[in-house]
């Protein structure tokens, strides 16, 4: 038995949704609030016998215990396999190189989170942090937000967290990787932060990766962070993303502000789909984390010049979100956490009223310019020309041209002469677009006939031609989702054995090398795909079926079951045509049966 069907037989999925969502029964099935997004009707049910859930509301989309965790904590399914398999109590396997670096990443987190309860301790059980617990309970921060964030404080010692982690048991070295402690070159080695008010950092998986230190002294840096390490990347990192990511699934939205006190006041006051940039540099990397949660986004930065910089440039991070990115006004002299403390409805209406980036950009460009001069019509147009031309969305991009060419009174041909080449629409278009969606569901038999047309496409690339007529949610397992969606993207089996987590490279092995008789291939893989797709859609009309009777019975909402009547009616659409080209190719079968076995 492998690794990934154990972990399966020892995982309920009923147990690990719950931990998300309640469920209720609904006959022999589980039904909740979906945990993916907000509704206030359940649409989202549990198949306890089949061991999969499926969302019928916003989601349209279901899956296995792997795809919901992966979904649920937005990882990876290595990640995912690794989670359910320490909670089910299996043994996942792991090359030496790999070992060696999990247990390296292991020990800086311990590392961090050592140091992190040491910092928590100082701040509220010593008279050494009342200083700062002072300062921060000023701040307006109550005990909760303070436990919750795990704030601490650093003492003004040399050597004070070094010693602590040492009599831990932890080395030098692994306190020099962790970032705890740094040296000059012929001196001792010290702690990095001294007498600050200290900000744990932790990832998504609520990880502690590194710290922020607020000093309290005039004469130093007022924020430095942790130094980069093998986890900890200022760069990539979202200060609070743990504690806010399932909102801001839920609530299909992120607010980006700028520092540690703004997030944390933002939670305070139940505002929890806030993170931060941890400054003004915004960063692509910080931005694919984000559109892994949502494609909406609001930018809450501080109203000075560095804040007003960081949102311009945020204009071009639109095309990689694949949505309008929006910009919330703080009023000037203020920064988030001042407005929330104020009035936390008016946090609130500065969110409502966000406007797009792109028309932001326009205010501040414009805004010091004379419009009636030649030379401030200039500077305008090659501000805003190359934002502009950026923009997929041909709508979009025509509304802003028009709207520079009212500004300057000169007409859209010239100002595409400006940039020496008109608009060329397909220049940006498809470009940073997820490829492919998510899992949903199909017959729990049709697992070797996922296999057999893995088996197909691997070893044969002259069916390159066939794989767009393949979606991800027709494979059932979590496993052959994974092989397919990276077999879409590329050809070479190297690359594709080395984009897959090393869990399932024994698997693709298998795949690869698996016997496969001689026949029309083509025919063989036409064969595969119609009946993929037949037995998704079939297996989708019967949970279709059973939700609907259920729903019908309990006297359920209108609306959502209108929904299913219209889903049920696309569904036997596609039926329809599946059977047709069923028909028409004469159902080869070759060396396949029902069940594709060889």
């Amino acid at each position: 038995m492998s690794v990934i069907e154990e972990v399966k037989q020892k995982t309920d999925i009923v147990e690990i949704v719950g931990q998300y969502t309640k469920l209720t029964k609904a006959g022999k099935n589980l039904k909740g609030l979906c945990p993916f997004h907000s509704e206030k009707h359940g649409s989202f049910f549990i198949y306890p016998d089949e061991q999969r859930w499926h969302c019928f509301g916003a989601c349209n989309e279901g899956g296995d215990v792997f795809s919901f965790i992966m979904k649920q904590q937005n990882i990876t399914f290595g990640d995912a396999l690794r989670m359910l398999a320490e909670k089910a109590g299996v043994e996942v396997p792991s090359t030496s190189g790999q070992k060696e670096n999990r247990e390296k990443f292991d020990k800086i987190y311990q590392v961090n989170q050592a140091a992190a309860q040491y910092y928590h301790n100082i701040l509220i059980n010593t008279d050494y942090g009342a200083k700062a617990k002072s300062y921060v309970i000023k701040r307006g921060l109550n005990e909760k937000s303070i436990t919750d964030f795990q704030l601490g404080f650093s003492l003004n010692s040399r050597d004070s967290l070094k010693n602590y982690l040492l009599d831990k048991g932890f080395t030098e070295k692994e306190l020099f990787e962790a970032g705890a402690i740094t040296a000059v070159e012929g001196k001792d080695s010290h702690d990095v932060f001294r007498n600050r008010l200290m900000f744990p950092i932790t990832d998504i998986k609520g990880k502690c990766c590194g710290f922020g230190g607020r000093t309290f002294e005039e004469n130093q840096a007022k924020y430095i962070n942790s130094p980069q390490t093998a986890v900890f990347d200022k760069s990539s990192n979202l200060y609070g993303i743990n504690l806010a990511s399932q909102s801001i699934r839920k609530e299909d939205l992120a607010v980006l502000v700028e520092g540690y006190m703004d997030v944390i006041m933002a939670h305070q006051y139940g505002f929890s789909n806030v993170v931060a940039s941890m400054g003004t540099a915004v960063t692509e990397k910080q931005m694919n984390t984000l559109k892994k949660l949502t494609k909406n986004l609001i930018l809450a930065l501080d109203s000075d010049t560095a804040g007003e910089e960081a949102m311009l440039r945020c204009a071009s991070y639109e095309n990689l979100m694949q949505n309008e990115i929006k910009v919330a006004i703080i009023p000037a002299g203020n920064d988030p956490d001042d407005v929330i403390r104020k009035d936390s409805s008016e946090w609130q209406k500065l969110v409502n009223n966000a406007i797009p980036v792109i028309d932001y950009t326009f205010d501040i460009v414009t805004a010091k310019l004379d419009l009636s001069t030649a030379k401030d019509k200039t500077v305008t147009s090659e501000k805003l020309l190359p934002i502009i031309i950026q923009i997929e969305d041909r709508i979009r991009r025509a509304h802003y041209m028009q709207k520079l060419s009212r500004l300057v009174g000169i007409s859209v041909r010239e100002l595409e002469s400006i940039v020496k080449k008109p608009i060329e629409y397909s220049k940006y278009s498809n470009k940073n677009k997820s490829t492919l969606s998510d899992t949903t569901i199909i017959p729990t038999f049709s697992q070797p006939l996922e296999e057999y047309c893995l088996t197909l496409l691997l070893q044969f690339p002259k069916l390159e031609s066939f794989k767009h007529k393949l979606k991800p949610e027709y494979f059932e397992n979590t496993e052959n989702r994974e092989i397919f969606i990276a077999l879409s993207k590329n050809e070479d089996l190297d690359i594709i054995k080395n984009n897959l987590d090393y869990s399932i490279r024994d698997y693709l092995d298998k795949l690869i090398n698996k016997e496969v008789p001689p026949g029309k291939i083509d025919q063989k893989m036409s064969f595969c795909i119609l009946r993929l797709h037949e037995k998704f859609l079939r297996r989708l009309e019967m949970k279709r079926e059973v939700i609907f009777a259920a729903e019908a019975a309990s006297k359920g909402n209108t609306a959502g079951l209108s929904k299913l009547e219209e889903q049920g009616i696309d569904n036997s659409n596609e039926l329809r045509e599946v059977f047709s080209k069923k028909s028409a190719d004469g159902q080869y079968r070759g060396d396949i049966n029902e069940t594709g076995k060889q």
